[in-house]
């Protein structure tokens, strides 16, 4: 599917990003860290992908969050640090995949037991500023 570009469609992209991290505080501190951190993945994308449609660009596929963020930050020179939080963001477990398949972790361990010292806070707040960051990009265009 090829996503139309505006700012239109990049604030509704904004709008669900913004859901999916209430979502993630939501989960935090009920013993399932592999929860927030996908939601968390998904908050992300959307917001990433929002900042792309803004610019203009038709979004046709998805090149992972650390592609979206470097192209973004080398494209945007008000997202420089983008790249560096997105990054923090993956090394503590954000992921579409880890996150949610057991394939992703050796046996006989699950996703829900592969995530025990993040800290979700720390994640949330990183991902937070993340979002406000792609929000004000999108606002100044």
């Amino acid at each position: 599917m090829v996503l139309t570009p505006s700012v239109p469609e990049a604030l509704r992209w904004l709008c669900q990003a913004t859901s999916d991290l209430q979502a993630a505080s939501n989960d935090i501190l009920h013993s399932c860290p592999n929860w927030v951190l996908f939601k968390v993945h998904q908050a992300l994308e959307k917001a990433l992908v929002a900042a792309v449609l803004c610019r203009g660009e038709a979004f046709a596929g998805h090149r992972g969050l650390m592609g979206m963020a470097q192209r973004l930050e080398a494209e945007e020179p008000e997202l420089r640090g983008l790249v560096v939080d997105v990054q923090w963001l993956c090394d503590c477990g954000v992921d579409g995949k880890a996150t949610q398949y057991p394939s992703y972790h050796p046996f006989p361990m699950i996703p829900s037991e592969a995530f025990p010292s993040v800290d979700e806070e720390e994640v949330l707040k990183r991902a937070q500023k993340v979002l406000v960051t792609l929000k004000d990009h999108v606002g100044r265009k």
